[in-house]
C-alpha cells in the first residue's frame, strides 16, 4: 500500500482517484517520471539548478536579486523618472525603463509597487504591439503573485504570457512559463495538474532539442517526487547534480544540491540522520564561506538548511538544538516576506515542540499563527488539522472543554464540506464523549449517530461497533 499524496491516507496503487479525498491519482506518473530521468547523460553537458533563476526567480529576464538601501533606492527611482519623462517628451517608448523601475521595487520588497509598475509595462507594450515584452511582464507578474501567495492572480497571468506566445518562436520562454505554471499547482498540491505542465515543458524542450530546458525541467520535478516519496529517484537525480556542480565549481548549484540531499536523508529515516545532518551543515558552511551573495539570496539559502537540522534534533529529542535551528530558520525565512507559505513549515514543528514539552499556551500559539498563514493560501485541509490539534491540546491538556468544542466544530465543518469522512467521524465521537460526560444526553446521542453514519460508509467495524455500543447503552439508560 502507498499513501495518498493529497490526504496522506493509504490508497491502493491499482486506484484512479483516492477513494477518501476524492481527488486523482496519477497511476503512471511514476513510470513516466523515471523514463525522463533516468537517461544516460555525459556529465559535461548536465547542468541543472533547482528552480534556476532562469526558469522561476521573479524578473528572470532583466534583473537580479541584490538588495538596495533605501537612499540609493531613491537617487535610482529619481533617474528612472527622469529618464522617463525625457522619453516621453520625444515620443519614445518607456516600457523598459517601467521594467528597470519594477525591478528596483522588487529588490526593495515593495512588491505592490512591483505589480502596479509591471502592469503599467503590460499597457506599455501593448500599446507598442510589443508581445514578447508584454508576455514577459506578464510572467514576472506571475511569478511575483506566486511568491506573495495569490495563486489564482499568479495561474491567470502565466496563462496570459503562454496565449500571447503561442505564435510566437519563443520556445524557451514557454518552456520556463510551464515550469512556473507547474510549481504554482504544486504549491497548490494539485499533483496532477503539477506534472501536466512539467509534461508540456519536457516534451517541447526535447522536440526543440533543448538539452539544458529539460534537464532544468527534470530537477523541478524533484519537489514532486518528494511528495510521491520516490526517495531512490530522488537520489540519483541530486547525486549526479552534485558531482557535476562540483566539477564546474557551480557554488550555488552545490548549495542546493546539498540541502536538498539532507532534506532527503531526513525523509528516509533515522539510518540517514548521520548523512542528513553533514548534507545540511556542509550546505550552511558553504553559504557563509560565499561572499558574493547578499541577505535576500543568503536567506533563500539557508532558511531549509536551518529547518531540517530542526527537523532533525526534534526527532531526536534534542529539544534545547530543535527550538534554536527552527527559531534561526524562522527569523531567516521572514527576511524574505513578512508571510510566507513556507513559514507553516517551520511553525508546526515548533508548536509540535511545545506541546512535547508541555508548554501547551505556546504550542496552541505557533498552531493557531501556521493556521492563520493557511488561512491566507486557502489551504482547508490543513486548516482543519490544526483546527483539530488545538481542540485535542485544550481538551487532554488544558482540561477547557468549551475551547475544545469550539475548535472540534470548525474543524468538523471544513471536513464535512471536503468529504472527509474518517476525520469527521472522530470528530464526532469526540463530541459524543464529550457532551456525554457533561450529561447532555440528547447531544451526546445526536453526535453519536452522525459518527455511526460515517464509520459506517467507510466500513470501519471496530468504531462502528464501539459507538453502536455507546448508542444503545444510552438509549437504555
Amino acid at each position: 500500500m502507498k499513501s495518498c499524496p493529497y490526504c496522506k491516507k493509504e490508497i491502493n496503487v491499482n486506484w484512479s482517484y483516492c477513494h477518501h479525498c476524492n481527488k486523482p491519482l496519477l497511476v503512471n506518473l511514476n513510470n513516466e517520471i523515471g523514463k525522463q530521468i533516468t537517461q544516460s547523460r555525459d556529465i559535461n553537458s548536465y547542468f541543472i539548478y533547482d528552480k534556476d533563476p532562469s526558469i522561476s526567480s521573479p524578473l528572470p529576464q532583466h534583473y537580479d536579486l541584490e538588495t538596495i538601501g533605501e537612499d540609493d533606492f531613491s537617487l535610482k527611482i529619481q533617474k528612472i523618472d527622469k529618464r522617463i519623462q525625457q522619453r516621453v517628451i520625444f515620443g519614445e517608448s518607456i516600457g523598459s525603463l517601467q521594467l528597470e523601475k519594477a525591478n528596483l521595487y522588487y529588490q526593495k520588497r515593495d512588491l505592490a509597487s512591483s505589480l502596479k509598475t509591471l502592469e503599467s509595462a503590460v499597457n506599455l507594450f501593448t500599446d507598442d504591439s510589443d508581445l514578447l515584452n508584454t508576455a514577459i511582464s506578464y510572467n514576472e507578474m506571475g511569478l511575483i503573485y506566486d511568491e506573495m501567495g495569490f495563486f489564482d492572480d499568479a495561474l491567470n497571468r502565466f496563462e496570459q504570457a503562454i496565449e500571447i506566445l503561442k505564435d510566437l518562436p519563443e520556445h524557451k520562454l514557454i518552456i520556463q512559463i510551464y515550469n512556473n505554471l507547474a510549481n504554482v499547482y504544486h504549491h497548490l498540491e494539485n499533483l496532477e495538474k503539477s506534472y501536466e505542465y512539467y509534461d508540456k515543458a519536457l516534451k517541447l524542450a526535447e522536440r526543440e532539442n533543448f538539452a539544458l530546458e529539460e534537464i532544468k525541467t527534470s530537477s523541478n520535478l524533484v519537489e514532486l517526487l518528494f511528495l510521491l516519496k520516490e526517495y531512490g529517484k530522488i537520489e540519483r537525480i541530486l547525486k549526479r547534480n552534485l558531482e557535476y556542480f562540483r566539477y564546474t565549481d557551480d557554488n550555488y548549484g552545490v548549495i542546493i544540491s546539498l540541502t536538498k540531499m539532507g532534506k532527503l536523508y531526513y525523509f528516509m529515516g533515522e539510518s540517514r540522520y548521520k548523512q542528513a545532518n553533514q548534507s545540511l551543515k556542509d550546505s550552511l558552511d558553504l553559504i557563509t564561506k560565499i561572499g558574493t551573495y547578499d541577505l535576500l539570496m543568503k536567506a533563500k539559502l539557508k532558511w531549509e538548511c536551518y529547518l531540517y537540522l530542526g527537523k532533525l534534533a526534534l526527532a531526536q529529542n534534542n529539544f534545547e538544538l530543535a527550538e534554536e535551528y527552527l527559531h534561526k530558520s524562522l527569523e531567516t525565512i521572514r527576511i524574505l516576506e513578512e508571510k510566507n507559505i513556507n513559514e507553516c513549515l517551520i511553525l508546526e514543528p515548533l508548536a509540535h515542540l511545545h506541546e512535547f514539552n508541555g508548554e501547551y499556551t505556546k504550542a496552541i500559539k505557533y498552531y493557531k499563527i501556521c493556521k492563520d498563514s493557511y488561512q491566507k493560501f486557502g489551504n482547508d485541509v490543513r486548516i482543519a488539522e490544526l483546527k483539530y490539534k488545538i481542540a485535542h491540546i485544550y481538551l487532554e491538556n488544558i482540561k477547557d472543554e468549551s475551547e475544545a468544542i469550539k475548535f472540534y466544530e470548525e474543524a468538523l465543518e471544513i471536513f464535512e464540506d471536503l468529504n472527509y469522512s474518517r476525520e469527521s467521524a472522530e470528530i464526532l465521537h469526540k463530541l459524543g464523549d464529550i457532551y456525554l460526560n457533561r450529561e447532555i444526553i440528547e447531544l451526546a446521542l445526536e453526535y453519536f449517530e452522525k459518527a455511526k453514519e460515517f464509520y459506517q460508509e467507510y466500513q470501519d467495524e471496530y468504531n462502528l461497533n464501539l459507538i453502536m455500543s455507546k448508542i444503545n447503552s444510552l438509549i437504555k439508560e
